[in-house]
């Protein structure tokens, strides 16, 4: 039991009078009150109350302690109230790291309003295709697209995504459709690189089950963005995500193959360590940018161009 707790029991119980009364107001029988006073007065080694069947009165020593305890209580409710309140203030500094293009197109164009609505509070972005540690390197928050989330952290849908297999028309006019991953063998696929020049598997879903399909092309690069252009100017297939091909989708100037065998969602995120009380800072952002995702249109609009 916490001494604010018997602090809080014997002052109620002096200030109403009886057990009864207090432990209405506290929510508890009045024996669990009993006790927690007989607790407080042997941890002392005082009497603080005399009780009897007309009623209670305070000892010397218990009006004394009393006085003190009421101070206690109303600065550990000041002090208490008092972080509640700095916790509500969006100020201080809010790192945030994202994906590069992502970044560039959906996050960056945000800013400014987001920093409009709240002067006092300082910004810092990354915008890398590395995954980042957010604890060991400092940041608040990530911005993730698909991908396992690491079981430390919170994870908040922003808004729905896929990953898929997508080109030009003209592309698949010249060189056949795949019908199946397996067929992507013969197929120029423009793939993203890892360090060191390694490429990395594309994902597929078949009979509920995820597997990766190792690809080859003549073009590979560690920039999505780039990715995105070649496959659209007809250089090869590529393994996008619906967020970045949705306004060409739309247009017909991108086209999807084995959508059967697409991921079920990959969607974007927001990502933050687990913590007791969220910033303001990191639930403000967060609210931001969900809404403006969740805009109508907003994903038929334009490639952002800063």
């Amino acid at each position: 039991m916490s001494r604010y707790t018997e602090f809080r029991t014997f002052a109620l119980v002096a200030e109403h009078g009886s057990f009864a009364a207090a432990a209405e107001v506290e929510g508890v029988t009045p024996v669990v009150l009993g006790r927690r006073l007989d607790a407080l007065e042997k941890r002392l080694g005082v009497r603080l109350m005399h009780r009897s069947t007309r009623g209670l009165t305070l000892t010397v020593l218990g009006e004394q302690f009393l006085e003190r305890c009421k101070k206690l209580l109303l600065d550990f409710d000041e002090a208490e109230a008092s972080i509640s309140a700095q916790r509500e203030l969006v100020r201080g500094h809010l790192v945030v790291s994202a994906p590069a293009s992502f970044g560039r197109h959906h996050v960056a164009p945000h800013v400014m309003g987001f920093k409009k609505k709240y002067p006092e509070l300082k910004l810092s972005f990354n915008f890398t295709d590395s995954v980042v540690d957010l604890v060991r390197e400092g940041y608040d928050m990530a911005i993730r697209i698909g991908g396992v989330i690491d079981p430390n952290y919170v994870a908040i849908n922003l808004f729905p995504n896929r990953r898929v297999v997508c080109g030009a028309p003209e592309f698949f006019e010249q060189h056949g459709v795949p019908k199946k991953p397996e067929d992507l063998a013969r197929f120029n696929c423009l793939a993203f690189n890892l360090q060191g020049g390694q490429q990395q598997g594309w994902t597929f879903m078949r009979n509920g089950k995820p597997f990766a399909i190792r690809v080859n092309g003549d073009v590979a690069c560690n920039d999505g963005e780039l990715l995105y252009h070649w496959a659209k100017q007809g250089h090869g297939i590529a393994w996008r995500s619906t967020w970045e091909i949705h306004p060409e989708l739309k247009k017909g100037e991108l086209v999807t193959v084995l959508d059967e065998y697409a991921l079920p969602n990959y969607d974007i995120q927001a990502v933050y360590p687990q913590q007791q009380y969220l910033p303001a800072k990191v639930q403000r952002f967060i609210e931001y940018i969900r809404a403006i995702y969740n805009r109508p249109g907003y994903w038929d609009e334009h490639r952002y161009v800063l």
